[in-house]
Parts: structure tokens; sequence; C-alpha cells
């Protein structure tokens, strides 16, 4: 007989960059473990993350996060020296790493933090293969979106 965990109230989504689906065309998202710090796993509980500038950066054949912030708690450890804005190494095997390192030196691809997540105990970040959009696309992007706001409200008004 199996006995089913009890499932925690609030979601497991501990940060998001919204922003990242305004600017770009995602292409491929991976799920991408990451290299913390116990004060950094603390603040992460308390959700105190920002992913808004993050990027993926290849260093030495390994992917590493650049640009996310996770804000120190005043009541983390006082021994250690807390570094918010730390380049943190991303968990990835070889494979997607040839994949990731091939299409941003061949094809022009730029690789952006999506999400920072839990599964399970662990610290998962969704990277997402990225092109950049021109201003035409983020313009037909805010049109095709209010749009459907406009048709959501006109069906409402019809089934009165």
């Amino acid at each position: 007989m199996t006995k089913k965990k009890a499932h925690k109230p609030g979601s497991a989504t501990i940060a998001m960059n919204k922003r990242a689906r305004h600017e770009y065309f995602i292409e491929e998202e991976i799920e991408a473990g990451l290299a913390l710090q116990g004060w950094e796993v603390k603040s992460l509980r308390a959700g105190k993350a920002n992913l808004s500038d993050s990027y993926v950066v290849f260093r030495d054949g390994e992917a590493f996060l650049f640009g996310a912030t996770i804000t120190p708690l005043n009541v983390a450890s006082s021994h250690v020296v807390c570094e918010p804005m730390r380049t943190r190494k991303l968990l990835l095997n070889r494979k997607e790493l040839s994949s990731l390192f091939g299409a941003v030196n061949r094809d022009g691809y730029t690789i952006v933090a999506l999400s920072l997540y839990w599964k399970n105990a662990w610290t998962k970040v969704k990277i997402g293969l990225a092109k950049g959009k021109k201003e035409h696309d983020k313009r037909e992007d805010t049109r095709a979106r209010e749009w459907q706001v406009d048709k959501a409200r006109i069906m409402k008004n019809a089934n009165r």
C-alpha cells in the first residue's frame, strides 16, 4: 500500500521573468538545476528572488546563471559573506550543454531564465532558448492580448 504525499498549499513557483516572454520568442524550454549556498536556499524559501535581467553565459564548457538576484535575509548566518548578484552554476548534462552552446554560437540565440521553482526539495530554473523580438512583433502581441480581453468581455455581455 502506497502512502500519498501531502501537498503543501501555495505555489511551487518562486519567481518568474514575465518580461522575457515579451522581449523574446521562446523556441525551447529546458529545466536545469541550480548550485546554491545555504543562505540562498533560505532566501528562496522566503521568496526573495528576482530574475528580471538574468541570462545564461558559458565559461569553460559550463553554463552559469548571470544577473539573478537573491536578496539575503537579515537573519542569515553572520560568518558568511552574502553576495546577492553572484553568478550561479547551472546543472545540465553534457548533451544539453552542447546543444545550447551550439545554438548560441551558430544561430544567434540567447538563453534567458524564465522561472525559478521548487521541484520536491530541489530548486530548479526553467531556461529558454530565445530569439529577440522586433518592435512590430511586440505590438502584434499586445494587439492580440487586447483582442482576447475584448472578446471575453463581448462574450460575457452576450450571455446575459
